[in-house]
């Protein structure tokens, strides 16, 4: 990862991205603290980065954001430790400290930015529901004809956020997300190691099943296959926990 500026054609006037990680959390189903999914943020920030655009760092409420651990490589599990990109981010001040003091979601003014980008991990499914602003700002993205994007578990934000008629901004639009196969697939793995006694869930519900249930035509590719699903300005994506083909994406929808 570079910080020179890639940005060759428009150096004054780079295309922005509004890219929102969440706070962090405990979850009500688990007891265990929650927060934003490490390569979610620094796989999209490199691929945005690499393009010439401009990122700026938002959170539902502003201040400090922790990852979940799993995420971390340098965890103890060493679930990502292979995540040469996020060890990358974490190991450079620049970029690692801009974690701690995230702008909230109420500063987004969408009339600057190009595209509003939510990133997953454990702790939007117990969060999103009280970020009012970020449901407002990912809705007025889409009203606007702007690009909004989100991923894995930050596609919680569809289950919130609604059209100024009302409606759903999901009904009628074919989406993605984290899927119940995977779901499914989490929950035995914590019920074989014995974190969790059996029928207790790592997730409060299901994106998957929410999505669908509000009207929109859900897709997905089996169990931690990645990859994005553009509906004309709405972008979504089932990540095998990375940022990376969401931003693609979005990069797609914007050009250079």
């Amino acid at each position: 990862m570079s910080l020179k500026d890639r940005n060759l054609l428009h150096r004054t006037r780079p295309k922005r991205i509004a890219l929102v990680i969440a706070n962090p959390a405990t979850s009500s189903t688990t007891g265990w603290p929650v927060g934003f999914w490490w390569s979610e943020l620094t796989h999209a920030w490199l691929a945005f980065h690499e393009q010439g655009y401009a990122v700026d760092l938002f959170s539902p409420d502003g201040g400090r954001c922790v990852a979940d651990a799993l995420s971390d490589p340098r965890d103890a599990s060493g679930y990502a430790a292979d995540d040469l990109v996020s060890m990358g981010f974490i190991a450079t001040p620049a970029l690692a400290s801009l974690i701690e003091a995230t702008r909230p979601a109420e500063a987004i003014a969408p009339e600057d930015f190009d595209a509003i980008f939510v990133a997953g991990g454990q702790a939007p499914m117990f969060t999103f529901a009280e970020a009012t602003a970020l449901q407002a700002k990912f809705s007025a993205f889409l009203e606007s004809g702007k690009v909004a994007a989100a991923l894995c578990h930050g596609t919680a934000i569809l289950r919130y956020a609604m059209r100024s008629n009302g409606e759903p901004v999901v009904r009628g639009r074919t989406v993605t997300g984290f899927a119940n196969v995977e779901e499914d697939f989490a929950d035995e793995a914590v019920w074989s190691m014995g974190a969790l006694p059996r029928g207790t869930h790592v997730m409060p519900w299901r994106i998957e099943d929410s999505l669908k249930a509000l009207g929109a035509n859900y897709v997905q590719a089996g169990l931690w296959r990645g990859f994005a699903v553009r509906d004309a300005n709405l972008i979504t994506g089932q990540q095998n926990f990375s940022g990376f083909e969401t931003a693609q994406a979005v990069i797609a929808a914007l050009g250079a």
